[in-house]
């Protein structure tokens, strides 16, 4: 099978043997590249009801509310103290967000584990930024309604997830430079060396 996607594609369940540079690379970037697009489709749809009671309110309150509109730029501020100001239900959005992340991880673990495997590393190198990214994903709902009701905000919690933010990138290059290594020649303990 010539064809990196297809390959990628077929293999999604596929987590032994190896992938060289070659096949990897093309697939996940077409991977990344539909998932921030479908992504930004998806977020689009879930923030609509927000922006959707925004705009309401700024019609119906126009002493609580500074619009300001120009070419390629619309803005809305919402005097928060105003008692029928609208308190934003991110909910949707933060499971859009789930989904699409688990999508992502979904369509790349195979790929990656066989990527890593034609390095000479066991697949589970392919979890180390996972953890982190998990925690950001279940902090991060918690702080955004900490914030939006709680008049003094849980800055602990703010901190847990910056630092896990930076660890978290960190582990992703550190991936990224794994995923960029040259493939080991001739057969390793995870098999024959793929065709390049």
């Amino acid at each position: 099978m010539a064809n990196p996607v297809m390959q990628g594609l077929c293999g999604l369940t596929r987590f032994s043997g190896r992938d060289a540079r070659s096949v990897f690379w093309p697939y996940a970037g077409v991977v990344i590249a539909g998932v921030f697009l479908g992504g930004g489709l998806a977020m689009a749809w879930a923030m609509e009801p927000v922006f959707r009671d925004m705009a309401r309110f700024a019609a119906e309150h126009p002493e609580a509310t500074t619009v300001q509109a120009a070419p390629g730029h619309y803005s809305v501020s919402i005097d928060g103290s105003h008692p029928d100001a609208p308190v934003p239900d991110l909910a949707r959005f933060f499971s859009v967000l789930a989904g699409i992340v688990g999508l992502a991880i979904a369509l790349l673990a195979a790929s990656v584990s066989r990527r890593l495997h034609d390095i000479g590393r066991r697949g589970w190198w392919g979890l180390l930024p996972v953890p982190f990214l998990a925690f950001g994903m279940i902090a991060f709902p918690i702080m955004i309604r900490d914030i939006t009701t709680n008049p003094t905000p849980n800055l602990g919690l703010f901190f847990a997830i910056f630092a896990s933010n930076i660890v978290y990138m960190l582990a992703l290059a550190t991936l990224v430079v794994l995923l960029c290594l040259p493939g080991a020649q001739g057969p390793n303990r995870f098999g024959e060396a793929p065709p390049t």
